[in-house]
């Protein structure tokens, strides 16, 4: 009895340990692909800001307001056309709308930044 008993803590243990090292080699790829997409140095800390202060990736924003690439045109109409389709008089969602208006501000950060270094590059 002791024997099969001490065969289950075996396996359990070698179960846990192959999901805990998956789990790891997943964070350390995510965490790399992360690094990549933020641009590294200076360019990726001031979107890793922009992200913490908005709640919301540059990314999921253009997402939200199903947009390409930053325009500030189109960007302005899928937000008026949104805001509008969700509001709670309208039987739409708040929780929807403001996930609207934080995509917006999103986007308008990152366009706000991309005119400063325009400026600087000139």
């Amino acid at each position: 009895m002791a024997k099969y008993i001490a065969q289950i803590v075996v396996l359990g243990t070698q179960v846990v340990g192959r999901a805990f090292a998956r789990a790891i080699r997943q964070e350390f790829a995510a965490s790399q692909e992360s690094a990549r997409r933020g641009g590294g140095g200076q360019q990726g800390a001031n979107r890793a800001a922009a992200n913490a202060r908005s709640g919301i990736t540059l990314e999921e924003a253009q997402q939200i307001l199903n947009v390409e690439k930053l325009d500030n045109e189109i960007i302005q109409k899928n937000y008026e056309y949104l805001f509008n389709a969700n509001e709670k008089s309208k039987g739409g969602s708040f929780y929807l709308q403001s996930k609207v208006v934080r995509a917006k501000e999103r986007l308008d950060k990152e366009l706000e930044f991309a005119g400063k270094t325009e400026g600087k590059n000139e």
